[in-house]
């Protein structure tokens, strides 16, 4: 017999199909935040068995310590959050539900500085605070799968919907959002990066700099252009919201760590490159 939660949730699904229509459906989101750490974990664990994660743990350790800070100003911090480096040129970085953020090495190496990539990363802290996932989920799944969540009679429907994440994670196929969540992701980057003592110019001047490096070499950056499309309009936008803010008196752009960390990455990554070039033939 069901109780608690579980049973109003049970009685509150069937309701609703009534009256949602499917436009609506996007816009909510029925899971509870168990629900989607129990899906983030899932596909956490398919994503790390499809990619390399990178095995510096210098670099681990940085990017970890910079989400944290910021996780600590967002609007939801009673998760806890797990920060990865993925092994890969690909200028990208993707979240998965409940509190899984996986930041490219390729993006690391392209930011300019501390204060861009802080962006980069609190749109995605961005994305699982605004629960965008789970609204994803709702939306695509529908709500009879939801209901089967609610009942807990299949949980390889949970298992299911974490292997999209996956796929996603693991570029098999390309999660879009829409453009309302991505700007809301944008804002909370704005939000997250000022109050963590990070000017949140960063935000813009990345996405400045993604439209450069659209505009001469498409290829690097086109599963970014995929996934977040950055626009003059959310470049707009983001400024429009951080002049809203009071001004703030030390705001930093930089830090010597990142730098460090930048450089410690382009310096294995030349080295590589180095180790990979073919070999002429000695003369005799």
């Amino acid at each position: 017999m069901l109780q608690g939660q579980g049973a109003v949730r049970v009685l509150i699904v069937p309701a609703l199909f009534a009256v949602v229509s499917c436009t609506t459906l996007g816009r909510i989101n029925l899971l509870t935040t168990e629900d989607e750490v129990a899906i983030g974990r899932q596909a956490a664990r398919e994503v790390e068995q499809q990619l390399s994660l990178y095995d510096d743990p210098v670099v681990a350790a940085y990017v970890d310590s910079l989400g944290q800070a910021l996780v600590r100003h967002s609007r939801q911090s009673d998760i806890r959050y797990y920060f990865k480096v993925v092994d890969t040129n690909v200028v990208n970085a993707f979240a998965l539900p409940g509190g899984w953020l996986y930041i490219h090495r390729g993006l690391i190496a392209a930011v300019e500085n501390e204060s861009e990539l802080a962006g980069v990363v609190g749109h995605e802290i961005g994305h699982v605070v605004g629960r965008h996932g789970a609204r994803h989920i709702t939306k695509t799944f529908g709500l009879q799968v939801l209901l089967e969540l609610a009942v807990g009679e299949k949980p390889s429907t949970a298992r299911q919907i974490a292997g999209q994440f996956a796929e996603v994670g693991a570029g098999l196929t390309l999660l879009r959002y829409g453009r309302e969540a991505e700007r809301e992701a944008d804002r909370f980057a704005v939000e997250e990066t000022y109050a963590a003592g990070i000017n949140p110019e960063g935000t813009a001047t990345f996405f400045e700099k993604l439209m450069a490096m659209h505009a001469s070499e498409p290829k690097g950056v086109e599963v970014w252009f995929s996934t977040h499309p950055p626009s003059r309009e959310r470049i707009a936008d983001v400024r429009a919201h951080i002049r809203k803010l009071p001004p703030k008196p030390g705001l930093k752009a930089d830090s010597k760590r990142f730098r460090e960390v930048k450089a410690r990455i382009l310096e294995r990554q030349a080295s590589g490159d180095k180790d990979r070039r073919p070999r002429g033939r000695r003369r005799r």
